[in-house]
């Protein structure tokens, strides 16, 4: 493979997209980009890209926004989490490293939301420290050319193919190696349909030799996904303020607003509480299916209409047209964005 690596190169200096954060050094931007694409395709990620370096173009700016607001920007991009803690790593360059980008693996290590993967990318694209980059393409290329079975969802195949992807690196261009080995995977060697007629290195790839492709990579049974069912409720009174909450603890949509909610074990024809209030003509609004990473919701939109909103701790009244203001899941924006009381 080491021998055989200018295959790649070559390859990747003819084929490789113009996306904007490979023109660029500075560190800010390539975490920047590497946050917003975790668990994201890059035709999704740019337009988000984008916006957030034209609101916050440095690590100071983006350190001074309030989390609200971060929130909002990233809205619809999913796993709210990478956005909290983005916010929160911008402040800690702030704070302990005096506003100056970790220029190392290791101290890059210690920002909030930065793992093995994002250091090596930041360290070896900004500072050309010769880090082996592991993601998901880095991992299918890996496990076809060498036919290794070990599930790469598993402590043991994480660190397996951490060690290969560094023994192999080349250490005087790593960046670029990088590179080209994660943009192999994403345009060429494919999880369902690999290029394998189009591949540099097809002549030395194990899986491609036994026509076994679509054998690797080999990944551990996935969790079971949960079903949840989830009533919201749109408490409507007669000057069209709805009610809203602001989400609070550990979840997944911490920070973010939604509707009063009640939960329930199956789905249901009607609502008839909520917080110990009795409800009156409650109508379905709409029902989608909402899929999350293990959990699949089976979600319900009911409306209430209301002389006037109820008084429920934890909850706000505010118009109904203002509700594009607050940072949203992406299931409430679905629900904006198709119920027609939202479009008067």
């Amino acid at each position: 493979m080491i021998d055989k690596q200018y295959l790649i190169f070559d390859w990747y200096s003819e084929n490789k997209r113009n996306l904007p954060w490979r023109s660029v050094k500075d560190p800010y931007y390539i975490w920047l980009s590497e946050i917003i694409l975790q668990q994201t395709k890059v035709d999704q990620g740019l337009p988000y890209y984008l916006k957030f370096i034209k609101c916050y173009p440095n690590v100071k700016s983006l350190a001074a926004a309030d989390l609200e607001s971060v929130l909002k920007l990233w809205q619809g991009l999913g796993y709210y989490s990478r956005a909290r803690n983005l916010h929160s790593a911008a402040k800690q360059v702030m704070t302990d490293f005096g506003g100056v980008f970790p220029d190392n693996y290791d101290s890059l290590l210690s920002l909030k939301g930065v793992g093995e993967y994002t250091a090596a990318a930041v360290s070896s694209f900004a500072y050309g420290e010769a880090k082996a980059v592991v993601d998901g393409n880095v991992f299918r290329v890996l496990s076809r050319l060498f036919k290794i079975a070990t599930p790469i969802n598993s402590t043991k195949g994480k660190k397996e193919f951490t060690i290969l992807a560094n023994e192999i690196l080349d250490k005087s261009q790593p960046g670029e190696h990088n590179q080209a080995m994660m943009e192999l995977g994403a345009l060429v060697c494919k999880p369902k349909s690999p290029q394998c007629e189009i591949c540099p290195v097809q002549g030395i790839c194990l899986a491609f030799a036994d026509k076994t492709q679509l054998d690797y990579p080999v990944k551990e049974k996935k969790l079971k996904v949960k079903v949840r069912h989830l009533n919201y409720l749109l408490f409507l009174d007669q000057n069209n303020n709805i009610l809203i909450r602001k989400r609070e603890g550990q979840g997944i949509w911490e920070g973010l607003y939604d509707f009063p909610c009640v939960e329930t074990s199956e789905s249901v024809d009607e609502v008839k509480e909520f917080e110990g209030v009795t409800l009156k003509n409650v109508f379905l609004d709409l029902e989608v299916k909402h899929i999350l990473t293990h959990q699949k919701l089976m979600v319900k939109f009911w409306v209430h209409h209301k002389k006037d909103t109820p008084k429920t701790n934890g909850y706000m009244a505010i118009p109904i047209g203002d509700i594009s203001n607050f940072p949203l899941p992406q299931l409430i924006v679905r629900y904006v964005n198709e119920s027609s009381f939202f479009k008067r």
